[in-house]
């Protein structure tokens, strides 16, 4: 299916068929526990997060409990809490110990404010309970003089610090750097922060490399998308559309249910006030479906198990 749509975004306006995706099914529910609050104010966040950013707020354990009820009746198979940085939410621990009786669970994270109590707690309950909790520690490169000055003063070392805490306490953490760099130095950059998790006691080191999303904070950066980063309808064809998140996922915010954790700040995102609401398509529009089509279902876990 195609809708017809005025592409503004980066350069123009330009009259294009956009593709439309459905949701095939429901395998990942994500929560923006935080909203867009977060200690840190990085220059590549694709949502402008930042510790003044109040466009969405917490979702309370109330709020995040009733949606994993719910979910069970969608076939939910794993669950993913995301903000701004979810360890400023005071219910994190709560929340997350909460959703580990429904599924397996990844909380995303820069790092930075992580207490041994609430690892404590958390190792307990993942030692109590048949599914995994997985950490994503946001960290953009292997050494501060690349990672702080996009991610901020010293928070390559707060980062790092983050990640001993996990690995003290049993967890296995997935690295996600954006490309910030030339792929001609991508072999090494890789093999330099390996041998840095090693010597922090990662001793399987798992790192996941994203695509910058030209969007929010990253616009004023570098670059906006080109008017013909785009999504056509000859592109789709033969193409599997289990690639996109938006095909199986949904995101749970204060303000409502969006379609993917990306597009926040786009006002067609909110699909409506629940789950069943948001069962319906979604128009492939926006720059960042460009990426996405080029990169497959970037936000997501290549596996819940804990693997190399």
């Amino acid at each position: 299916m195609t809708i017809e749509d005025a592409a503004t975004e980066g350069g123009g306006e330009a009259t294009v068929n956009s593709p439309v995706v459905e949701l095939a099914a429901l395998d990942e529910l994500w929560f923006q526990v935080s909203g867009t609050l977060c200690n840190l104010e990085c220059t590549h966040c694709f949502i402008s997060c930042s510790p003044h950013n109040d466009s969405y707020g917490y979702l309370s354990l109330e709020q995040v409990e009733e949606q994993l009820v719910e979910s069970v009746r969608w076939g939910v198979k794993e669950y993913y809490f995301t903000g701004g940085e979810p360890f400023l939410n005071r219910e994190i621990v709560s929340i997350l110990c909460r959703a580990l009786d429904f599924g397996p669970v990844t909380v995303l994270t820069n790092g930075t404010v992580l207490k041994r109590e609430w690892l404590q707690q958390l190792q307990q309950k993942e030692r109590a309970v048949d599914y995994s909790l997985e950490f994503r520690v946001s960290i953009d490169g292997p050494t501060s003089e690349m990672n702080d000055p996009v991610r901020g003063p010293r928070t390559f070392e707060r980062a790092m610090q983050g990640v001993a805490l996990l690995v003290e306490y049993g967890f296995l953490p997935i690295i996600t750097m954006t490309r910030i760099w030339d792929e001609s130095r991508e072999e090494e950059i890789l093999s330099s922060f390996q041998q840095l998790l090693r010597d922090h006691g990662c001793d399987r080191p798992r790192i996941k490399i994203l695509p910058r999303l030209k969007i929010g904070a990253e616009v004023c950066r570098t670059e906006g998308y080109g008017e013909y980063d785009r999504v056509t309808p000859e592109m789709m064809k033969d193409f599997d559309v289990s690639q996109l998140i938006c095909s199986h996922s949904r995101v749970v915010t204060d303000r409502g249910v969006a379609v993917c954790p990306i597009l926040l700040d786009s006002p067609d995102s909110l699909m409506g006030d629940s789950i069943e609401q948001s069962n319906r398509a979604f128009s492939l529009k926006h720059g960042a479906c460009y990426t996405c089509y080029q990169y497959g279902s970037i936000c997501t876990n290549p596996s819940s198990k804990r693997v190399e």
